[in-house]
């Protein structure tokens, strides 16, 4: 956003854009007023998602799209800058794992849209891990992306064979579905802990990483509306054992995870840069 302050000046001081004026009002905020604004922001967004999808069980399908859309953005950066800078290849193969073992675990125990979308996020995300490891090879700055894959996958691997759902599948697909939903919990991990390294965040690399956050924001407003609407069944399977427990944490956890840098993102562009500088105690 671009914001003249001679011609703000020329006008007697007063901002007669809306936007503008809202912005500035907005940054004039202490911190404490900007976090009860993001609060209401939040709440209103999920009473928004309340009134408007009457099926909530769709709310899984818009984050696997934003998901699928947020790889999109990669595709066209690598395609078209030809320059992998500020990209993490570890969250890419944590992604692909838990796609890949989601996509197995839907093809041995179940079909439906998910299995789809599943399917063309994986391809997409395979594409960028090739981009990455062959033709982009020398602009991947692979010093910089320093959590290994195995420090990420194997924690959840153990977490997986103490916590998995208790159905009539075998119990390796079990310990399998269950691996694919912390694995995709922290697979952002590496790809911010790389942003923070580098201070300033790429702005293709950011709104990747912001359509994740929003990914997660939409998967946790479907179990938060689930609650809302006093689902009975829901609310027995949080009680019948540490599975289902497991998978509202993860779900939290993950929002979590992509919640601080979700306001700088917002923030730079409220204030009209567009350039996101992380705090260090982002990861």
């Amino acid at each position: 956003m671009y914001y003249d302050d001679k011609a703000d000046a020329k006008l007697g001081g007063k901002v007669k854009d809306p936007i503008v004026k809202a912005v500035k009002w907005v940054k004039s905020r202490s911190q404490k007023e900007k976090g009860i604004m993001g609060c209401a922001g939040a709440a209103f967004l999920l009473f928004l998602l309340w009134l408007v999808i009457e099926d909530h069980d769709n709310l899984f399908i818009m984050a696997e799209v934003v998901h699928f859309l947020g790889i999109g953005v990669l595709i066209y950066k690598l395609w078209t800058k030809k320059n992998a800078g500020g990209l993490s290849l570890r969250s890419q193969e944590l992604t692909a794992l838990f796609l890949g073992v989601r996509l197995f675990c839907s093809f041995m125990m179940e079909y439906d849209i998910h299995t789809v979308l599943d399917f063309l996020t994986l391809v997409a995300t395979v594409w960028v891990i090739y981009t990455l490891r062959i033709p982009l090879k020398d602009t991947y700055q692979e010093e910089q992306d320093s959590v290994q894959t195995y420090y990420v996958a194997v924690p959840c691997l153990l977490v997986a064979a103490l916590a998995h759902p208790r159905t009539h599948h075998p119990l390796v697909l079990r310990i399998l579905w269950a691996l694919c939903v912390y694995v995709e919990a922290v697979s952002v991990l590496p790809q911010l802990r790389m942003m923070q390294k580098a201070k300033v965040v790429e702005k293709f690399t950011a709104h990747y990483v912001f359509a994740l956050g929003l990914s997660r924001f939409i998967s946790c407003a479907h179990w938060i509306l689930q609650l809302v609407d006093g689902d009975s069944f829901l609310l027995q399977a949080l009680g019948s054992g540490i599975w289902p427990i497991m998978v509202l944490l993860s779900e939290i956890v993950q929002t979590f995870i992509l919640a601080d840098f979700c306001y700088f993102y917002v923030k730079s562009y409220a204030e009209g840069s567009g350039v996101i500088h992380l705090a260090a105690g982002i990861v």
